[in-house]
This record gives structure tokens, sequence and C-alpha cells, in this order.
């Protein structure tokens, strides 16, 4: 480290070892005896002999000094050759070792065995003494250049320096004061001959064996150990760098220098071993001083505040936790498991338990992290710049768990901003917005399930999904409390799996969880990370797969979150054409950074393996996908190559998917993707006709079925006949990628009414047409997604302040049992679905499904075959008209000896009519609907009929 230059402070209280002066020359011996006077009020000391140490080849090197009194001292006598008086001291402070270095000849010296003694100096009465011991290590030689004498004015000349080793010897336990920093400089004194066997007052270093008597021509000079000034203000303003290489334990010049930045603090004492030395208080909360050691020892600080004492290790101390390939990772993009090393973890580093800091602002100008620990006051605890990384990190001891915590940001232009840590693993309850320091110890009990969710794709397995929102499906309970409950429902109803709408933190209850401020924390509206485990872990043990909508599209504005993090766009897109999402007013992401496209790919990975997640139903695609996503000519600018698509997008979601899809076996991700961009669920590296590879989804989410059924089932029956094609036209497009057929949350609130609410005519017609839509929706080629409070035909819009009306199914209530049918219907659904590979195994393929009848739009009638890989049928055929149809005639495969009715959504039990096929349906002979034979069914009114061979 480069020593500091001499402060102007107080000269130190004590000396505990001193340099070895000059070696005088004749004049210098013959102006001593003039020049030198005795202090008047110093009291010489007699010394006893201590421990006699023998000296091999002793080094020219000096003995570090503590607290130095240069005035008022009196000669003792010694016992070894001719000595200089010490003591004095130049006018200015000696340039870096390594600087004053000039060539010098070896010399091997021997020295006599030098009597040690305990010895206190001049003020020791006024203060406390402390002890310690110290052993004397080999040192090596040291070179030393010439300079002028300055007391005789002699021209200078090269000094050979002595080589010499010294053996190890140990000294006598030596009191020591304060260590405090260095005063002005002292008036120089000229050399005198020291009776021999005596050594000179002050000179005795603590617990080190006096060194051999072969002096330099030029001395090594202390330095002040205080803080200069310009490290000094910048770190008070909170825009040092590297306060590590300005605090803590330094060698310099004269020993080890010791600084702490305690504020508030009234003193700070260093601790090592047995020794206790108190630091100097060079104000507004800095502390010095410079011991004579020739180490950095392991040591702690003894902090004195009003009213208490603390006992810490000195965060100042460490290396760094982070290494240089995380760093390399970071700046490529290119660190899967980023959540391990940026964030606040609690940790044991170089024998210390406590926790590591680490935040991504590479525009900042410095970084303190500010908490509970620190009374929210950073001012202490500056984080350091790890390189060109961006990275800063502070590892602060005797920081654990619980504790909350924000980074203290100085932007560019100097002002600063409170923010909370972006990597976050827990958060407080909202509206609060710290974040928590947090560790799981979860211990989970899923392995049967996780072993066995990868035996089949997404696409060619049952896959049925209860959409909820955590929060309002029973409101008030927590995850925990959710786990008790929600598993049993949801196996009860035969669902594969649940999706549960945005878990990570946002600030606003309203947005359901779709704007994002805390991307690795499960909200803590419900509990803790570890209580989130819990539910998950429990809902596998029942055999259900828990989905998460993820969203990576953009985030909301919140000054103390992500929007201009470090002071600049950082998260977002620094173009504010590209940064501001028009219909949300949020901010998306600049998916072309390295590090921001890191920070959400880490993201996808995270929440399947820390949590288990088995998919990632991601948000809001197409914004993502398209530049000219709502915004108006002139409000975007084109790519590379003049088109509209978003080409870091599309480079993203690829990397994404490869990512997720590669490291946890198992999983599946879900496109919300409202387009018909080319190629969602296809492979990222086949490339389709538009040029592009796949983005590499399992699934997306059909949003044309969506809206076409939904737009033909709000028309009046007798209307429907000339709105047919809404009803089949999905067929035209079924295959051209992996589908999963929503009734989601968006499509039952904002007034756009419950599922049931949208079916014409009264009550009864309307719990019918979603009877037998839901019956036609399970039939249909792709996947099912049900929202909450629509498998038992709740009347009322979603509201997240209240939830499902679970009092619709209360056995009080008089239409109870129309409710409850509805709920029994999708039981059966889903029972039969599973049971039915015809219904899943070729979703994705068009061998798997036939059609019998599309066009009898003036019937309101739909019918088509699903097939499994075996061929085995079912033949799904749906009225959507509300009269009974007596003897409808459907061409069949001539094979089937009979078929059976496995659902009837008409049924009595669902609340229906109860106009059924209650005997096997036996083919007939009559070819029809161009296929050799035919069946004659009774189709009940506004009802779908499954039929499977007898």
């Amino acid at each position: 480290m480069t020593p500091r230059p001499e402060s102007s402070g107080s000269h130190p209280k004590g000396t505990a070892g001193e340099k070895i002066p000059e070696q005088p020359t004749a004049a210098q011996k013959k102006s001593a005896t003039k020049k030198t006077a005795v202090p008047k009020q110093a009291a010489a000391k007699k010394t006893a002999a201590a421990k006699k140490a023998a000296v091999k080849k002793t080094p020219a090197t000096q003995s570090p000094a503590v607290k130095a009194t240069a005035e008022k001292a009196a000669p003792t006598k010694t016992t070894a050759k001719k000595a200089v008086a010490r003591k004095a001291a130049p006018e200015k402070a000696a340039p870096p070792v390594k600087a004053a270095v000039k060539k010098a000849t070896p010399a091997k010296t021997a020295a006599k065995k030098a009597p040690a003694e305990k010895t206190v100096p001049a003020k020791a009465a006024a203060k406390k003494a402390v002890t310690k011991k110290a052993v004397t290590k080999k040192a090596t030689a040291t070179k030393a250049s010439a300079t002028k004498s300055p007391a005789a004015k002699a021209p200078a000349a090269r000094a050979a320096t002595p080589k010499a080793t010294a053996k190890k010897g140990t000294a006598e336990k030596t009191v020591v004061q304060k260590a405090t920093t260095a005063d002005a400089p002292a008036k120089k004194v000229p050399a005198k001959k020291a009776p021999a066997g005596r050594a000179p007052t002050g000179t005795a270093a603590a617990g080190r064996t006096a060194p051999a008597q072969v002096v330099p021509p030029e001395r090594e000079v202390a330095v002040s150990p205080a803080v200069d000034a310009v490290d000094r203000q910048r770190l008070l303003d909170g825009t040092h760098h590297d306060p590590h290489s300005v605090l803590g334990a330094h060698p310099v010049p004269g020993g080890i220098a010791f600084r702490a930045f305690r504020p508030y603090a009234l003193s700070v004492t260093v601790v090592a071993g047995e020794l206790r030395a108190e630091l100097h208080p060079d104000g507004e909360g800095f502390f010095s001083g410079l011991l004579p050691l020739r180490e950095v020892p392991a040591y702690r600080l003894v902090v004195e505040y009003e009213g208490t004492v603390l006992e810490t290790e000195d965060a100042y101390r460490f290396l760094p936790t982070l290494g240089d390939l995380d760093l390399h990772l970071i700046g490529e993009g290119r660190h899967e498991e980023l959540w391990t090393v940026l964030g606040a973890h609690p940790m044991t580093h170089e024998g210390v338990t406590g926790t590591r800091f680490a935040v991504w602002a590479p525009n900042a100008r410095g970084v303190r992290v500010a908490g509970t620990f620190n009374f929210w006051d950073g001012t202490g605890h500056v984080m350091r710049s790890l390189g060109s990384s961006g990275v800063w990190e502070l590892f602060l001891p005797d920081v654990g768990e619980g504790e909350l915590y924000k980074f203290e940001i100085t932007r560019p232009d100097g002002s600063r901003t409170m923010r909370a840590d972006p990597m976050a693993r827990r958060t407080e309850v909202p509206p609060a917005t710290s974040s928590v320091i947090t560790s799981s110890e979860y211990e989970w009990g899923d392995a049967e399930w996780v072993a066995q969710r990868a035996e089949a794709p997404a696409h060619e397995a049952p896959f049925s999904v209860y959409e909820i929102h955590l929060p309002s499906w029973r409101p008030g309970l927590t995850y925990r409390q959710l786990a008790e409950q929600l598993p049993g429902y949801v196996k009860n109803l035969g669902f594969t799996h649940v999706e549960l709408m945005p878990v990570a933190e946002h600030p606003f209850g309203g947005s359901w969880g779709y704007q994002v401020t805390g991307f690795y924390a499960p909200t803590a509206r419900l509990g803790t990370p570890d209580d989130f485990r819990f539910l998950v872990d429990k809902l596998h043990q029942a055999g259900i797969g828990v989905l998460m909508d993820w969203v990576p599209a953009h985030f909301p504005r919140d000054d103390w979150a992500l929007a201009e993090f470090d002071g600049r766009p950082l998260y977002e897109h620094a173009d504010p054409l590209r940064a501001a999402h028009p219909d949300w007013g949020t901010l998306e992401f600049d998916f072309g950074r390295n590090e921001v496209r890191n920070f959400l790919v880490a993201n996808a990975v995270y929440w399947c393996e820390e949590f288990h997640i088995d998919g990632l139903r991601v948000d809001a695609v197409a914004s993502m996908l398209y530049l000219d996503y709502s915004r108006e000519p002139g409000q975007w600018t084109p790519n590379e190559h003049g088109g509209r698509e978003n080409l870091d997008a599309v480079a993203f979601l690829q990397e994404m998917n490869a990512t997720v899809y590669r490291r946890v076996p198992g999983v599946v991700t879900i496109a919300e993707e409202s387009t018909a961009w080319d190629g969602v669920t296809r492979a990222t590296h086949h490339q389709g006709p538009s040029g592009f590879g796949g983005l590499g989804f399992g699934l997306k989410w059909n949003m044309g079925w969506m809206h076409d059924s939904l737009q033909y089932m709000s028309h009046e029956p007798v209307y429907r006949k000339y709105h047919h094609g809404e009803l089949t036209f999905s067929m035209v497009y079924a295959y051209s990628e992996n589908y999963v057929l929503p009734i989601s949350h968006d499509e039952v609130v904002h007034g756009k009414g419950s599922l049931v609410s949208k079916m014409p005519g009264d009550w009864w017609q309307q719990r019918a047409g979603v009877r037998s839509y839901l019956g036609f929706m399970w039939a249909h080629p792709g996947k099912q997604l049900l929202f909450m409070g629509q498998e038992f035909a709740q009347g009322a819009e979603w509201s997240e302040a209240h939830g499902p009306d679970w009092w619709l199914l209360d056995p009080g209530y008089g239409a109870e049992p129309d409710h409850r049918g509805v709920r029994d219907l999708v039981r059966d659904l889903n029972t039969v679905y599973r049971a039915t590979p015809a219904l899943w195994r070729l979703d994705t393929d068009p061998a798997g499904f036939e059609w019998i009848v599309g066009d009898a739009a003036d019937d309101n009638v739909v019918a088509f075959l699903r097939l499994d890989q075996e061929g085995a049928p079912v033949l799904a055929v749906s009225n959507f008209a509300p009269v009974t149809r007596q003897d409808y005639r459907l061409g069949v495969p001539e094979d089937v000896p009979a078929w059976h009715e496995a659902v009837n959504t008409d049924a009595a039990r669902y609340g229906g009519s109860d106009v059924t096929n209650p005997d096997p349906v036996k083919p007939e002979p009559q070819p029809w609907h161009g296929r050799p034979a035919s069946i004659r069914l009774t189709l009940p009114p506004l009802a779908t009929v499954w039929l499977r061979p007898a």
C-alpha cells in the first residue's frame, strides 16, 4: 500500500518501538557532546536482564514505532556497542519504501545478546496499561539508501546495509498505551554515545527483541496512519470505490496502520491476542493508529458507543467474497446461478460468520448498505467496487438472517437514492419496501414427484390446469394454511396442475402481481420463502404440478426499485421510445444488455431450482416481440434490418428457454402470446419460414380459440348458425403450435363478466351453456386451463379483494345444487380425461383428430373423433341449440361394435334435464358423413356428449 503523508495531528503518547538511528560520523559525535541536553523532567529507569536471545545475521530493518513521544526523554544505560540517540524525527515523511531503496552491499553482522526488560512509557501513570506478548520472527535483509547527514551536513555516501537474519526470540511482556497518529516532526537531535548495556528511553518495542546495532545511513520514517483528506471526504460522501484500501489494517513504513470509520463511536480499540491498543480519534467517526508489528495480525475491534460497548470483526479486513470467474460470467451475462453471488447471503467467510452484500450498479459513484443493523445509517458501511464488473461488495460480520436492508446509491450527479435489493430473496410485507436477509433451511419431501415429472413432455401428457390467485383464493390464508386446503381441493377436482398468478413480490395488490419489484422473492403477504416452499412441496406430494406466472416483459417505475436503479437507465432501455410501455405505464427491460438478460434468465432458473416450480407461464410475450407493440408510427424505431421484430427479445426468450430446459428436466415453459408469431413452440435451433429459430417454449396459450369460442357462445342460439366458423376455425391452425386452451382470469374481470354470465338465456340455459362449453373445451385438441370460481359457475366477476364466492356452495343456499352440479361436472371431465389417452396423447399431432361433422351450422352441432397412438377413439358431440335432437345420425368408424356414454353434460347430477343415451349405441351399416357406418343418438339441449367404445 502507498504510505500516507504525515498528518498534522498530535504526537504519539507513548513509544512501543522505534527506528534504528543513523550511524554517527566523527563530526556528529563531537557535535553531539555539545548540543545534546538531557531533558529535565525525564527519569531514567533501570532495566533488568530478561531472556537472552542469540541473534545471527540481524537485519538492518527498523523497529516500528507506536505513539512515541519526541520530547523530554532521558537516556538510559545500555550494554551494547556505541548507539546513537533515537527520537530524531525528520522534517518530511519518507517516500514509499520501495522508492527509497538504493544499491547496498550486504555484510554479515553478529550482535551481542541484548537483555530486554519490562519498560513503562513516561506517561503510563495517567493511562491504564495493557500488555501483550510478541515473538520476533526471522527477518530478511532490506536495502537502505544513504542521504546527507543532517547533523554534520556531510556529503552523502553510500553505506553498506548488513544482510542478516535474526533467530526467533521471545521478549518479556511490555505495557503499551494508546496508539495515535503522528504529530508534527520534532527537532533534530544529534547522536550521542549511550552507556553500554542500556537501552534508550522509550525505544523498547512492545514485545520485541532489541535489534542489532548495525545502523543504515538513512532511516525509514514512520508515516501518519490517519486517513488522508481526499479519502476521508470520499468516505463521508459515500463515493469511495475501494474503502478496503484505506480502512482496515495495512503495512506502512513504521509498522501496521489501523484505520476505522465508526460514526458516532466514542472510542475504537484494536484487540489482537493480548495486545490492546486504543486508536486515536481523528474526528467525524475516523480512528487510526500505528502499531509496531511486522505483519497484519488477526484482530477484532472493541467499539464504544454511548451506553454500550461492542466487540466485532473489522468489515474492512476481509478479501472479496466473489471470485474472478463469477465476475467474468456476470459481465458476459452467463451466470446461470446469479442469485448465489448477488444479493445478501448469510455465510462464513475466512472463518467469520456474517452476511455478504453484493449489488450490480455500474453507474454509481458509490454504494453503501444501510439497514436495521446500523440504524439505517450506511455512512460507515461503504461497499467496494469489484473492477469493471459494476458489482459492489461488502462482507459484514455479525449480521444475520432477519435483518432489513437497502442499498444507498450515490448517483452520477452526486444525489443519493435508497434502493431495495434487485436480488432480494425475501422482502418486507407491502407497502413496506425493505429487503430482508434470508437463507433457506427447508428439507423437501417431493423427490418422487420430481423424478417422475420428466417421464413425458407436457404436450404428450394429461395437462389440466386450475388457475388461482393465492391471496384471494381463500383470503387471509398464509402459504402454510393454503397448503392444508388447496392440494386436497385441487386433487378432488382432478386437475393435474395449478397455475399461480404471479407470486414474486409486487407493491400494488391491484396489479395481481403483474408489476413486479422483487423478482427473486415470493410475496411476503402470505409468509416466508420457506413457507412458499412448503406449499409447493405439499402440492407435489398430492400429485399436483405447480406452474407460476412469470413477468419478464416490464417492471414498475417505483423510485425504490429498478427504475434508473443507479441514477441512469440500467434495467430499462436507454432509448425512452423503447423503455416506456405504452399500455401499463411501466418500463420494459433492456433485453440486449448482457447483465439484464442474465438477471432474467437466472431468475427463471431460480424459481424452478430453488422452489421446484414445474413450469413458467411467461406473461405478455407479444409486447416483448414487437417494437411497434401498441405504438403509433413515429413512436418506435425499426431494428437493424428495418423490421419491427425486437431481435434482443427474441434472443432473450430463446436463451431463457434453452437454459431452463437444459438445467431443469421435466419443466415446461408456456407463452402467453396473442399474435401469429411463427415458431413460438418450435425448438430454438429449428429455423422457420420467417428466418428465425423457434422461441423454444413448450406450450402456447391459444388466445384465438379462447376469443372465437367465447364469442360464439355469447350469441343467442338462434343466431349461432351465422357464426359457426368461430367454433370450427381453431382446427385450421390447431397444430401450428403446442396449445393450451385458456379460460383465464383475463376473461372474467374488467366488465367482461364471469364465464356463466357470458352465456345467453335464463339461469338454466346459462348453466347448461357453461356445461356444454366445458365439455367441448376438454375434448378439443390442446391442454385446458380454468380460472378459479368458474368451476362452480360463479355469477360475479372475480375481485382480488374478496376472491371466489364460496358461499354459493353452502348447503344452506337455495341454488347450491346448481353450482355444485357444475363443479361435479368439472371433476368428472378431469377424471375421464386423465384416464383416456385419446384426449391428450396426440394433442399436437393431426393424427389424433378427425372431423365427423363440422359444417352442421343450421343444427348448431359439431362432432369429431379424438384418437390415441393406438387408434382407440373417443367421439365428442356438442349440441349448442336449446332443443333436443332425436335420432341424430352421425357417421362413425365401422370397426367399433358399440358406443356408450362416458360423459353427458345434461345429466341430472350436473343440474341438466337428464336427456341421455343410457344403453350402448350400435352402429348401422348405413354410410353417413363419408363413413361406411353410422349411429343414431339423442342429443340433449345445450349439451356435450362423450362416447367411448363399449
